[in-house]
């Protein structure tokens, strides 16, 4: 199993009160990041109304999938700074997580696009239905008669061909 890069958080966060009385504005947002410091650094990077300063984080809590062994079709939504400007941009993946298919995103824009992480901000994410999907290379998976074949080892090589190359007998040094 591979270990997912990136996590989602919902880091929930505030101005620091003035008075004993005062109950200020609470702000919510979910992020991805690869651990909780960096969430909290990219929340402060976002909250543009409240100064880091001047305010506290009151919760970091990370977000798991409910059902991580089903497959879904995933939709984001997404901005990103290339060399010549922003651009919007909507992507559709298939995985077992949300988290999965962010992980799948930075990697498909690392190396389509050349674009690093900080470099990309996530706008919304969704989970689409089948019919809903718009992206080829999703819509592919959604054939009820498809296969994929079994292979093994041995079908790469006849033994004939594993005499010739490994020898029959073992060698020593």
């Amino acid at each position: 199993m591979v270990a997912l890069k990136f996590h989602q958080y919902q880091v929930v966060g505030r101005a620091l009160p003035k008075d004993a009385e005062d109950t200020p504005k609470i702000y919510r947002m979910k992020l991805w990041h690869t651990n909780d410091v960096r969430a909290k650094s990219k929340f402060w990077y976002f909250l543009k109304k409240v100064k880091k300063s001047n305010g506290q984080i009151v919760a970091i809590n990370e977000i798991l999938e409910k059902k991580p062994t089903v497959v879904e079709n995933y939709g984001i939504w997404l901005r990103y700074q290339s060399r010549t400007g922003y651009h919007n941009m909507y992507e559709e993946y298939r995985d077992t997580t949300l988290n999965g298919a962010v992980d799948q995103m930075c990697t498909e824009m690392a190396s389509r696009h050349k674009v690093r992480f900080p470099c990309i901000q996530i706008i919304e994410t969704a989970t689409i239905p089948a019919k809903l999907c718009k992206r080829e290379i999703t819509k592919q998976f959604h054939n009820s008669k498809i296969n994929f074949p079994l292979n093994s080892d041995d079908a790469f090589m006849s033994d004939y061909v594993r005499i010739l190359i490994l020898g029959s007998v073992w060698q020593g040094f």
